[in-house]
This record gives structure tokens, sequence and C-alpha cells, in this order.
């Protein structure tokens, strides 16, 4: 039997449908005896882990993501491989690709799969009961001579050439979830990859600037079945940027308008600006809702320095705002703050656009992370290298409190950015999402919305961000929910 596992992912109780594992999946369905044990549902699963190991499971699968996942999978996995020291445990997903040889100092981690790993993984069982050599299986890193060793990556599959998810493997009723799209959102990821080589990006090293998608068609058919069987009135979708091709998009638009659907993605300001006007028209009336942007700054010069690619730029990041508001939709911006070499300079400038962007659009949301580097030759990496940055040598640092922030991107190890600019950036977090409360909270009732605006409407005018501890403790009081933590 083998176990493919998705580790606990939080602490909200949000529940998203372990696509990786069902991608696997698709591929073992009549090849192999396998089972889906999802972390987030299971209320002990080290217990059934181990129940299904001493049941016979031979080889467990584990999808790791940085972050909540990996805090749980390293103190699951060592335990499993204490008491069952024959399980063979893979790893596989963002984290284990980046940080490979890592994952494979820990004995408890026999093999990790890089990349795109669907075939890779077939590929190793395969291995295993053959009893062969590794040193040709693409994507593969494993130990050799008591030293961890990775192969070349594999290709990435095209979408069309996978099967199906096995959705009847996963109990589909616990993942469709309430939110500002609709009563019963389902995700799906239609797509792999990106085009584009940003260098604080962890997807550049998974796909080389590649992209690959679905059919509109096979996309709009899968929605419908989500639609027809499972009775998801939104989907999510979960691609790196799923815009890319705005023939794609306009189809799957048009495919799926007799559903009412709501729908949110993630695309590139400067993609989504060279799309015509009768595109927009039917991504609106499709019921695209919220679009996921990466406006990363409001300085073109750190936009440069990101090797954003394509055109992007401050100004279109405005020009989008303005587009979307005029179709009724809400951008999403994702901002990275206290980029080097001049973390304060950057800090400020992105609120004063931030500032900006607001009074163009009230309802945008805003999200902002603490830079934090990625594994990849770019000019921001080397420059956090030459500032005394390291990753962690081993997986039980990578989980202490300190890197686990890191890995949320709320970091407060990097070592050029002082706990006087954080504190500032987490200060004008707390006054903007007072002043503008997000549209996507469903609890924040008109009285409330007016209370936090009221309460906070000094400090915003004024730009008194500092020891915002009333906000903070009106934040507490409604259980105030940011999109980038809790979802929408």
């Amino acid at each position: 039997m083998i176990v493919l596992y998705n580790p606990r992912s939080n602490g909200s109780g949000k529940r998203i449908l372990p696509m990786s594992l069902l991608a696997l999946g698709g591929l073992l369905e009549g090849r192999r005896d396998y089972i889906i044990v999802d972390g987030n549902i299971e209320t002990d699963p080290l217990t059934r882990l181990d129940h299904l190991a001493q049941a016979g499971a031979r080889v467990l699968g584990v999808t790791v993501m940085p972050g909540p996942q990996l805090a749980q999978a390293v103190p699951l996995c060592r335990e499993l491989k204490r008491r069952h020291p024959g399980l063979i445990i893979v790893w596989g997903g963002y984290f284990p690709t980046q940080h490979w040889d890592t994952c494979l100092r820990a004995d408890y981690v026999d093999y990790v799969v890089r990349g795109h790993g669907e075939h890779v993984f077939l590929q190793l069982l395969d291995r295993l009961d053959q009893g062969s050599a590794l040193a040709d299986v693409r994507g593969l890193a494993y130990v050799a001579q008591g030293e961890p060793c990775s192969n070349p990556l594999a290709s990435v599959p095209h979408p069309d050439s996978l099967p199906d998810f096995p959705y009847h493997r996963v109990p589909m009723d616990q993942y469709a979830r309430a939110c500002y799209l609709g009563q019963r959102t389902l995700p799906h990821h239609s797509s792999y990859g990106c085009p584009f080589f940003c260098n604080f990006c962890a997807v550049v090293n998974m796909v080389n600037g590649r992209w690959l998608a679905q059919s509109a068609e096979r996309t709009a058919n899968t929605v419908r079945l989500l639609h027809d069987r499972y009775g998801a009135d939104a989907i999510e979708f979960f691609d790196n940027n799923f815009f890319v091709s705005e023939a794609r998009t306009a189809e799957f638009a048009e495919r799926i308008m007799d559903l009412g659907l709501g729908w949110w993605g993630e695309a590139r300001i400067d993609t989504l600006l060279k799309m015509s006007q009768r595109t927009w028209q039917l991504m609106a009336a499709s019921g695209l809702k919220m679009v996921f942007l990466g406006a990363e700054s409001g300085s073109d010069e750190t936009l440069k320095r990101m090797n954003k690619g394509g055109t992007a730029s401050a100004e279109k990041t405005l020009e989008i705002v303005r587009l979307m508001r005029g179709y009724g939709m809400i951008p999403e911006l994702s901002f990275v703050m206290g980029n080097p070499p001049d973390p304060e300079a950057d800090i400020r400038h992105t609120i004063e656009f931030i500032r900006r962007v607001k009074q163009i659009h009230p309802a945008t949301e805003i999200i902002m992370y603490m830079y934090t580097p990625v594994p990849l030759a770019g000019e921001l990496y080397e420059t956090a290298k030459a500032e005394g940055f390291r990753f962690p040598a081993t997986l039980e640092e990578w989980v202490s409190p300190e890197w686990n922030t890191f890995s949320l991107r709320r970091s407060t190890t990097v070592p050029w950015l002082g706990a006087n600019l954080r504190d500032l950036t987490h200060d004008f977090e707390r006054v903007l999402n007072a002043y503008y409360p997000t549209a996507t909270d469903p609890k924040l009732t008109r009285a409330w919305r007016l209370a936090l605006r009221a309460a906070s409407a000094w400090r915003y005018h004024l730009r008194v961000y500092r020891h915002p501890l009333e906000l903070r403790a009106l934040h507490k009081l409604i259980a105030y929910q940011r999109p980038e933590t809790t979802g929408f």
C-alpha cells in the first residue's frame, strides 16, 4: 500500500483540497493500492498513519510546503520513522525541491521528488520494486555514499497529458467552504508554471520559465463537474499564473458563463492590461470577482532589481486598479517590503504608493510580505548573502519559530531588516486594515466597518502609524480576518 499524506497546513480550520496528492493519485489509479490522508481533516494524523504502517503500508509520500506544513511534517515523519524503520518516506513539493539536500540529511527522509513529480514518484516506486539503480531517474534526489545527491530535474508534464483528479478518493463535501466568492467554493489547478523569471519567486526553480496549461475546454469541463456533482458555486484557481493566454482565458469564460459562478485567479498586471475590452467583458460576465496580482513594489527601480520582466511598472499597477474598479472587480495586490540594498527607503516608498492605490480603488486588498530570499541566483539573493543571510542547515532549525515566520514571509530573521522597520510595516498594515477594512470578511458588519474607520482615521490622515494599540484591541475583539492568512 502507498500512503499519500498532506500535512496540516494551518490552524484556522480552513480545508484546501489536496490537489498535489490527487494529481499523484490520478497516475496511481488502477496501478497501485493507495490511500490519501489529509492532516487538515484527521483529528490525530500520527495515529492514523501509524495504523496504516502497521497494516502494511510500505511507502509514505508527503507533500511539503514551507511554513506550517513543514512544521507538522518534521516531527510526524521523525516519529513514524522511529516506530517503523522500514517505512520508506518520500518528500515532494516546493520546500523539498528547493532544499533537497537539507531534507536528505534528516534520517527520516529517504527520497526527495523535485519539481513536478507525478511521473517521478511512479518511476521511483517501480525502481524500488525492481531493486534497480536510481541514477537515471530525473527529478529524484537521494543519498549515495553517505551524501545527498540530486539527478537533473524532469521535464514538466503537460497538464492535458495527465488524468483527471480522482475526487472520489477524498471527502469532497468537507472541502467546500463559504467565502467572499461563494457559499460552496472549491479549488482547481489548471496550469503549471509562469513564463517570467522574477528573482524572489520559488516557482522559477520549479519550471525555469515554462508555462503549460490545460485547454480551456478541459478546464471548463472540470469546473462544470465541480458545479454539477459537488455543488460548487465558486472556484479558486491555484495556478501560478492563470491568465497567461488571453485566448484561453476568453474561451474559458465563455464556456462557464451559464454556471453563475464566482471565481478567482492569479495574474501578471501587464498581461491583464494587454487584454481586449471583449475579454474583460467576458471575464466580468462569467463571474470573475477578484484577481491576485504581484504589484511587489511602488518603485520601478526595485521592480527592475526583482527581474519582474515584461513591462512591469508602478504606473501599470495604478492603471490595472482603475480598470478593475470599472469592471466591479477587486484587485488583490501583494507587495514585497524591505528589499535590499535600502530597505527603509523601500518600505517608506511602498507605503506611500499603497496610499495612492487606495485612493483609486478603496476596496483593493493589500497584502504585505517581508522580503525573504529564495535559493536562486539573482541580484536580490546575492545582496542578501552579502549581508550575512544563510538558510538553516537542518530541518529542526527550519521548524523553529523564527524560521517558520520566515517561511510565511513575515520574517524577523533577515539581517538587513531591523526591528524598527519590521514594526513600522506591521503598524502601517494595522492602520491600513482599520481605515480600509477588507471587503472579504463576511462578519464585518457596516457598524464594525464604521467603527474601525473612525478609530483609525486620525492615524491614517496624519501618518501616525506607530504603536496602534487601540486598533490591535479592536482587531482582536472582532477576530479580524486577513485574506493572506485565512483566505476570503
